[in-house]
């Protein structure tokens, strides 16, 4: 089963490098990381996926509360979430008649031809790794010159807020 561990960081150089070397040292595989800027200036949030059959999630969380840039860790795995991940893909277009296909299969998948070329077409698409998995097997025929994802983000749904301690609230107090 896959994991999905939300951690505050303070936002510094070097922080994403040491949960790196942390994951590496010990030996864990990091299945998708995103990291980004939150509604605070000082906290960055890291949205870390791991395997949780060949990964001790346990182990994880108390790795990363040793580095001191951790502010908290959440394993958001069981609660009730919204996952999303974005990809663009390259996709080969030999002719009009499939351009017009491929944008035809992203908007069944609420996706968009962001870019046109004479022999390729760019499609963007915005969901769950199944959505974005659905769609690139209905693409391949087609050809996939070259794709990239930025990994999965996660928030909880409703009031509660995900990885937002007392130490949270802390931090953005003394700053």
């Amino acid at each position: 089963m896959k994991h999905t561990l939300v951690a505050l960081v303070e936002n510094q150089p070097g922080v994403l490098q040491r949960v790196a070397n942390l994951f590496s040292r010990r030996g864990f595989n990091i299945e998708s990381l995103t990291v980004g800027h939150t509604e605070t200036d000082r906290i960055s949030r890291m949205t870390i996926v791991v395997d949780g059959a060949t990964t001790q999630v346990e182990q994880v969380i108390k790795q990363l509360y040793k580095l001191i840039d951790v502010i908290r860790v959440s394993d958001v795995s069981e609660d009730r979430t919204v996952d999303r991940e974005l990809a663009l893909i390259k996709v080969h277009c030999a002719s009009a008649a499939s351009r017009l296909e491929i944008s035809n299969l992203a908007d069944v998948f609420r996706g968009r031809v962001v870019d046109v070329a004479t022999d390729a077409v760019i499609v963007e698409v915005t969901g769950t790794d199944d959505k974005i998995d659905s769609l690139l097997g209905m693409l391949r025929p087609y050809g996939i010159k070259e794709m990239v994802r930025t990994g999965m983000i996660s928030m909880v749904r409703g009031a509660q807020i995900t990885a937002r301690g007392s130490e949270a609230r802390m931090l953005e107090a003394a700053g």
